[in-house]
């Protein structure tokens, strides 16, 4: 992989922050998109901007096969077994709300089990935890490792027969952990459990095959793959969606309507109620033709190397405390002595370097972690060691800065 050739087509990386030039370490929150989504965007709204699936005229005809064109494009990057199997969304919280309310509040009831991990991000509990207060069913808790690694046998032993779902990230946003959902998922449907796998921080930077993890769903969000925000996707096995009600009601994913009854379209547009997010899923498909062209298995080599080059050079400060597994995928969380994270990340910031700060929306974690924040830096396509070798330069300007709590 050409790594300059790849940054020269993300103008927002050609810039100067506060006289330096931009080092952005922030992509696990949102990735920089690539001129070839920009350019997509603007062809939509200045050439063909029609809603969607109800016009006969040439530009509503136009953003349709656009729109269904992006969903087959989804379909092919994750394997899914047919378009109905993906649904439009605003992105990750949005999917895994919908099976939470539709799935959940059907399937759960006292006495039954939702099995997650203490690492999920907060979209991946928060829906749980409001359903299982609704259900009457019971919220349990996969034990971690020291490394913040999840074991099969601690797996094994937590789903039992009364559960029902299973709900696992594939990569942590803070540690770096890349599950082995595919083993889980087995052990979830031994057990008679179906699986979701949030995928928000997987799909983005490696190969993705939903038929061969055999999750029964999986999410994830168009922004964090060089795609524009609010867009997202819910894949789920067609088999189970078809079984579920819709959670939004309205224009789009009707059929028939009556006066006192309604009926609901086929799938996947009954889950995908009110105009939907045309714009952001035409520019979804332009950064999976992007990522496509590139190689998922490119990048991901790529971002090993350079999470093991940070923790490598990292390591050699004095002070710094990084978490997660040796084995990790392309972000690096640490802490540097008593400084705060908050701190830290305005000082570099004033070095042109961003970085991500705060409990990244894993508040659980972070107390199993027993600190109140962390800060983080996370890599992707376009990024170099020589970005590294700024961000560790940041960080001696950090503890030359904050020397007195050294």
């Amino acid at each position: 992989m050409d790594v300059k050739a790849v940054r020269e087509q993300f103008p927002i990386l050609h810039q100067e922050v506060n006289g330096h030039p931009l080092v952005y370490l922030d992509s696990s929150a949102t990735s920089q998109k690539p001129v070839q989504v920009i350019e997509k965007l603007d062809e939509y709204y200045r050439g063909y901007n029609s809603n969607v699936h109800r016009g006969v005229h040439t530009l509503g005809t136009k953003a349709t096969d656009e729109y269904e064109g992006a969903r087959e494009k989804v379909r092919r990057f994750i394997n899914a077994s047919s378009t109905q199997e993906v649904i439009f969304t605003r992105g990750t919280t949005t999917a895994i709300n919908t099976v939470a309310a539709s799935y959940g509040r059907a399937n759960l009831s006292e006495g039954d089990e939702v099995v997650i991990t203490q690492m999920e991000h907060h979209s991946n509990i928060i829906p749980w935890q409001q359903i299982v207060k609704e259900t009457g069913a019971e919220l349990k808790y996969i034990p971690m490792q020291p490394d913040g690694t999840v074991r099969l046998e601690d797996a094994e032993a937590t789903i039992t027969e009364k559960t029902k779902i299973v709900a696992m990230m594939h990569v942590s946003n803070v540690l770096g952990t890349i599950n082995p959902v595919k083993e889980v998922a087995e052990i979830a449907h031994r057990k008679g459990a179906v699986m979701l796998v949030d995928g928000a921080q997987s799909v983005p930077h490696m190969s993705i095959d939903v038929q061969d993890l055999d999750a029964d769903f999986y999410a994830f969000s168009g922004h964090k793959m060089c795609g524009p925000t609010g867009i997202g996707v819910l894949y789920g096995k067609k088999a189970l969606l078809n079984k579920m009600e819709p959670v939004e009601f309205g224009g789009e994913m009707i059929d028939f309507v009556n006066l006192y009854d309604s009926t609901w379209k086929e799938l996947p547009w009954k889950f995908e109620g009110g105009t939907p997010i045309i714009a952001g899923a035409v520019g979804l498909g332009a950064a999976i033709d992007f990522l496509t062209d590139i190689g998922l298995d490119n990048i991901r080599k790529h971002e090993e190397k350079l999470a093991a080059y940070a923790v490598q050079e990292m390591n050699k400060i004095d002070d710094m405390k990084i978490f997660g597994p040796e084995h990790r995928a392309g972000l690096v969380t640490f802490n540097l002595g008593d400084v705060h994270p908050h701190d830290l990340a305005t000082v570099l910031d004033a070095e042109g370097v961003a970085v991500r700060a705060g409990h990244h929306c894993a508040q659980p974690l972070m107390r199993w972690l027993n600190v109140s924040a962390t800060a983080r830096a996370s890599f992707y396509l376009y990024n170099t060691e020589e970005d590294i070798d700024r961000l560790v330069a940041g960080l001696q300007t950090t503890k030359e800065y904050f020397g007195d709590v050294f």
